[in-house]
């Protein structure tokens, strides 16, 4: 592999970014014969002792409810690390709500990745049971996002 001669820096601040926006410490980008990572150390933050509070006698709280695998039949997974968009642009309806019937092949959003629009389509007919994302929320490769019945 020969290295590359000239660096793209906009493309190293395109990644950084990116490493922001999606709260990342890593991401790698290659093309043809050469590759590129950007990757950050994580904050230190100091370590504070505090007392511990004393025990208040109370019911313990409900564990909250699990949120479905992709295992689940009707999951629709993310393809790819990236910014979820549930409208295609700012003050517009959503592409799909709970309760809607979707066709095979629908766009159901909108998957931002390096500036590039990917749009995430129903991979079968169904109902929309769930949106587990919220727009404008950074997801990983494989997170759960919808659930159609």
């Amino acid at each position: 592999m020969t290295a590359k001669a000239d660096i793209d820096s906009a493309l190293v601040r395109r990644l950084a970014e990116l490493l922001d926006e999606t709260g990342l410490t890593e991401i790698e980008y290659a093309a043809a014969d050469w590759r590129i990572r950007v990757a950050r150390q994580p904050a230190a933050t100091a370590a504070v002792a505090l007392p511990a509070p004393p025990p208040s006698p109370g019911p313990a709280p409900a564990e909250p409810p699990s949120a479905p695998d992709a295992s689940h039949p009707g999951a629709v997974l993310s393809p790819m690390v990236g910014t979820v968009y549930l409208q295609p642009e700012p003050g517009a309806p959503h592409f799909v709500k709970p309760g809607d019937l979707v066709k095979e092949g629908q766009t159901l959003l909108i998957l931002e990745a390096m500036k590039v629009m990917n749009p995430v389509a129903a991979p079968r007919a169904g109902r929309v049971a769930s949106i587990l994302v919220e727009n404008g929320a950074p997801v990983e490769y494989g997170a759960v996002l919808m659930i159609l019945e």
